[in-house]
């Protein structure tokens, strides 16, 4: 068992740091708290995250394979975590909350079994560990952010109830005409916005978002699961990015980060003063089987004690930030954000852009997987034993 593996009964009942007493403002996925006043409501709002760790005993993952993840699949978990936030922000909305040995909403029962360690549930373990051959990640092996990222883009493909529009920033680069086609793929852009598109688009390789839009649905916005895979610093962290990162907590379309250190993943989903407010996966639990009509006890999928922190100058300058845009509305909302944001102190942590420019070749376009890199440095980055990636500057 990895290291930092910790046991489900530790977690609940050891020694957990409780929540500090401090005036500054506790910022949890776009919400601002009072640590003074509000600590009810904060613990409220954390129990009521998705918290995916580490399971056993469950289905042999290709029919022969492992049947725990402890030891490599905490950035898989980080990666269901950051994902489910976004399934609960689509069918039970952001203020959504919940409360323990209640009978729950059937959307929450399906969110949750999209999660279940079973070969057939959307976001199992089994999923991901699969589709992550094509990424070229044998089964037991330990994920960057940027590879699960990808691989929760493929596999929302088949969610037909959620429907999401999940787009992987690369480059450091958001393009805001790319997600306006992946979220409203039925109009042709090229012949102006009321246009409708008479064949699907490809975009990045694949058909992205390729579920059919059924024939009785009039919505004009697919709502998207924006991922920004990043490299904040070298070995560690550049400090220009501290404010700007704090600032994707406070947007209301957060979704929170997925990252940590080297080979120890965490689900960053807010931050107080100068630490980072996490859900650590790294806890080993017996996997659950639904009942019959899919209802199983689920205390064990929220995390009920102070949830974890540490100082954002620990984090791997390696992560993946999560937005979710219910609405055009939202996605242009987050646009203006991030401007504004881009004119503050620090450096900005990826570029906005209105369209691509014609003369950059992406690796999208050469259907390969991107390499991180900016202006002044080309920048390699790949996996290693001992970290997630190797630098090379030339």
């Amino acid at each position: 068992m990895d290291a930092a593996t910790l046991t489900y009964d530790s977690l609940r009942f050891g020694e957990i740091e409780d929540f500090p007493e401090t005036s500054e403002p506790v910022w949890i996925l776009g919400q601002q708290f009072s640590a003074l006043t509000e600590k009810d409501e904060i613990l409220a709002d954390v129990t009521s995250r998705l918290w995916l760790t580490y399971r056993k005993n469950f289905q042999p993952i290709g029919g022969t394979g492992p049947t725990s993840d402890t030891g490599w699949g905490c950035m898989l978990r980080c990666g269901q975590m950051i994902l489910g936030q976004a399934l609960i922000c689509r069918h039970l909305g952001r203020d959504w909350r919940w409360s323990p040995g209640q009978r729950q909403r059937p959307e929450y029962i399906s969110i949750l079994n999209a999660f279940i360690d079973k070969k057939d549930s959307y976001y199992s373990i089994h999923q991901i560990a699969q589709m992550g051959v094509g990424e070229g990640k044998s089964i037991g092996q330990w994920y960057g952010p940027n590879t699960v990222a990808q691989v929760l883009k493929k596999l929302a493909v088949f969610d037909s109830w959620s429907r999401l529009a999940v787009h992987v920033a690369m480059d450091n680069t958001v393009v805001i005409e790319e997600i306006k086609r992946l979220c409203m793929p039925w109009l042709d852009f090229d012949r102006g916005a009321c246009a409708i598109s008479e064949e699907p688009r490809e975009m990045n390789g694949d058909l992205e978002g390729a579920c059919a839009l059924a024939e009785e649905e009039t919505a004009l916005w697919k709502p998207l699961v924006l991922l920004i895979p990043l490299r904040l610093g070298l070995s560690d962290i550049n400090e220009a990015y501290i404010e700007p990162l704090k600032q994707c907590f406070m947007m209301p379309q957060s979704l929170g980060v997925i990252g940590g250190k080297p080979n120890s993943a965490h689900y960053f989903i807010g931050f107080v003063g100068d630490e980072l407010i996490f859900l650590d996966p790294h806890t080993t639990q017996p996997a659950v089987d639904p009942n019959e009509d899919g209802q199983f006890p689920d205390d064990s999928y929220h995390c009920q004690h102070p949830p974890c922190r540490m100082h954002i100058c620990e984090l791997d300058p390696s992560i993946a930030a999560g937005f979710f845009c219910q609405t055009e509305d939202d996605f242009d909302d987050w646009c203006a954000q991030i401007r504004k944001v881009s004119n503050c102190r620090g450096l900005p942590m990826f570029e906005l852009v209105d369209s691509q420019p014609s003369h950059l070749i992406t690796a999208d376009v050469l259907n390969l997987t991107p390499d991180f890199s900016d202006s002044d440095r080309l920048e390699r980055f790949f996996d290693s034993e001992d970290e997630e990636f190797e630098i090379l500057s030339l």
